[in-house]
């Protein structure tokens, strides 16, 4: 089987996959020359060129990475892409008797490698930055993939391969820091202020602990990872009889639902119109010297923000709202929804925790020259508050000015 058909039948029809994968005669090389190899090299080629020639902009302002420091990443990123496909078929290894499965090197390795797969071609939206979060759609799917590859491979049972795949990306998760770690160390940018020595710690179960040197902590708990996995795979046998019945109308709806399984939700996003409402004329003395709003789709996943700029004298605050749509479950999973840090310097304070179903993220300075204030709702939605010569209270204050309950309760009902 070619390189292409295989990517082609994992991602479009993974159980019928699977058993032919595990019967196949395999060994590290083979499996890493033959495929691994080849299409790690889309993210990290992807990524050089979108932010070495694209680049990345906001507000007005774009940057480009230098060329050497763009290759110096490339290659590193290639690298350790390679080593993590190894780490983490060890832990898969190590973990299946644990889940009632049975080791096995190479099948494991198969798991990873193969289970990947969508994160690997996903990463070609590294080519334009702006659509980068796309990649993580792909990301989600790979979950799925493991899901299904481990019941077959490693022969566990069908009931704990969710608990299973929840450990796993748990590992992916750890790894994916050290990565960052390492990759800080070895690359021009990151030696700015890349993380080092980071361990991982025992916290509550299910969760992830990870100590850095500086004293940053951060807690991250990956509970929907076997939620997700289960509903991916629902929507996966709908789809599935839906393409034997040939009927075309009913394919579409399951690719839908897969879609909004993969992400987390289907819904659509609230007017931009309604969310530019929710902006205050004026936040204490400073009054509002600009507004906008704006929605757009892509791959049938929607959006829509709405943003303001508040001054007076040297102070100023910028206050937006945004629902991603489809999009903001995958956020929540994929972002601060599921991690809590507390983290303080000389200069310089940042927390992330939880105030009932919401996330709170604060980053400021003690000067109070700067400071950001992110509250991630209970339905996604996103509202975010920075300002320059203003406290934190200013900006808890400026956040307040939203009726937030209100938001939660307007979210369109899922399609």
């Amino acid at each position: 089987m070619s390189l292409i058909e295989r990517v082609q039948s994992i991602l479009l029809k993974p159980k019928q996959t699977w058993p032919v994968i595990a019967a196949e005669s395999a060994d590290v090389a083979s499996i890493y020359t033959r495929y691994v190899m080849i299409l790690a090299a889309i993210p990290a080629v992807a990524a050089f060129i979108g932010l070495t020639f694209v680049g990345v902009g906001a507000f007005g302002v774009s940057y480009r990475v230098p060329i050497v420091d763009g290759l110096v990443m490339m290659i590193v990123r290639y690298v350790l892409s390679l080593v993590m496909v190894f780490v983490l078929a060890l832990l898969v290894d190590a973990l299946a008797p644990t889940f009632g499965g049975t080791k096995n090197q190479i099948q494991a390795l198969k798991v990873v490698a193969y289970g990947c797969t969508a994160g690997f071609v996903g990463g070609i939206f590294g080519l334009i930055p702006s659509i980068g979060i796309l990649g993580l759609l792909a990301l989600f799917y790979s979950i799925y993939l493991i899901y299904t590859g481990l019941p077959v491979l490693m022969r566990c049972p069908a009931d704990k391969a969710g608990a299973y795949t929840a450990v796993v990306i748990v590992g992916g998760i750890v790894a994916g820091i050290v990565i960052y770690a390492v990759s800080g160390l070895l690359t021009p940018a990151g030696r700015m202020g890349g993380l080092a020595g980071m361990a991982a710690v025992g916290a509550r179960p299910g969760n992830v602990a990870i100590r850095a040197p500086d004293g940053t902590n951060v807690t991250i708990n990956p509970g929907g990872a076997a939620d997700a996995a289960k509903r991916i795979e629902e929507a996966g046998k709908r789809m599935e009889a839906a393409q034997k019945s040939g009927d075309s109308a009913a394919t579409g709806k399951a690719m839908s639902e897969m879609m909004g399984a993969i992400t987390g939700g289907n819904a659509t996003p609230i007017a931009a119109s309604d969310l530019k409402l929710m902006l205050p004329d004026a936040i204490g003395d400073m009054k509002r010297n600009s507004i906008e709003a704006g929605s757009g789709q892509a791959m049938g996943l929607g959006g829509s923000t709405a943003k303001a700029s508040y001054a007076a004298g040297d102070r100023s605050i910028n206050l937006s709202i945004t629902d991603a749509g489809g999009l903001a479950s995958m956020a929540a999973i994929a972002g601060w929804a599921n991690i809590t840090m507390d983290k303080e310097t000389e200069a310089r304070i940042e927390k992330v925790h939880k105030e009932g179903a919401r996330t709170i993220h604060e980053d400021y300075r003690k000067d109070g020259s700067h400071g950001e204030m992110t509250v991630i709702l209970a339905n996604g939605v996103i509202v975010q508050a920075d300002g320059n010569r203003v406290d934190v209270d200013m900006l808890k204050k400026t956040v307040a000015t939203i009726d937030l309950g209100k938001i939660e309760t307007m979210k369109a009902a899922a399609k």
